[in-house]
């Protein structure tokens, strides 16, 4: 790797002096976003576990000393991946729910925007999916904590929905309750939105498929339709025995 190669890139971004402050952040994110892209197209094509750092470095374009010296194993530059997709996702969500305030719409932004970021990155999509579990120790510990708080936005949503409505759920602090009650829970629910929607990459085509928003709409009606099937609260009937 060229000597240009190495100051364009370091643990964190830069804090350059006078003018040339942004620009260095500039070069920094472009090239970490860059090594991060080739990173997640190694894990797509060959998995994680079989992905060595001398296919990464071959990728990258960095030497394997310079790959091992900035991000120190290939885990590194999994988390890096995860970290950055769920980040980018819960910044495009939390500002495009800034502008909406009836609940059913709150939750087709939810999917439109969880569609259009995961069409957009397939790859990423599916190194996300497949490689959820070989984080270890810290570094998955920050990335779960990361995808519960997206996780509980979604519920947050939905249960909102449910309220505005009039349709009887269990509450996501609830323990669950017994087959006598057999009230909607939110999380099966979020949970189910999540299966539907995360596995999208192992069958959607460009040629032939909708994009995203039009794929939005039609996953939000399936999901809502059928979530608002619930029992309204004073419209409830027990089945005769």
């Amino acid at each position: 790797m060229s000597a240009s190669s190495h100051t364009a890139l370091t643990h964190r971004p830069p804090r350059a002096l006078g003018r040339n402050a942004l620009g260095a952040q500039k070069r920094f994110h472009r090239r970490l976003g860059e090594i991060l892209d080739h990173a997640t197209a190694v894990f797509c094509d060959k998995g994680y576990d079989a992905a060595s750092m001398r296919d990464l470095s071959r990728a990258t374009g960095m030497s394997l000393a310079g790959l091992y010296y900035y991000f120190e194993s290939k885990e590194k530059l999994l988390y890096l991946i995860q970290k950055q997709a769920f980040e980018t996702i819960l910044a495009g969500l939390r500002k495009a729910l800034e502008s909406v305030s009836d609940p059913e719409q709150r939750v087709r932004v939810f999917i439109h925007n969880h569609l259009e970021y995961f069409l957009a990155n397939q790859k990423a999509m599916k190194v996300l999916s497949h490689e959820d579990e070989a984080l270890k120790n810290s570094y998955g510990a920050k990335v779960r904590a990361i995808k519960r708080e997206y996780y509980r936005i979604c519920l947050g949503l939905v249960e909102d929905l449910m309220r505005a409505r009039g349709v009887e759920f269990q509450p996501s602090k609830a323990k669950p309750g017994s087959l006598e009650a057999p009230e909607f829970c939110g999380r099966i629910a979020v949970l189910s939105l999540f299966g539907m929607m995360n596995w999208i990459y192992t069958w959607h085509n460009p040629r032939v498929d909708a994009d995203a928003g039009v794929l939005a709409g039609q996953m939000s009606e399936i999901f809502l339709n059928g979530v608002l099937c619930g029992s309204p609260k004073k419209a409830r009937t027990r089945p005769k025995q």
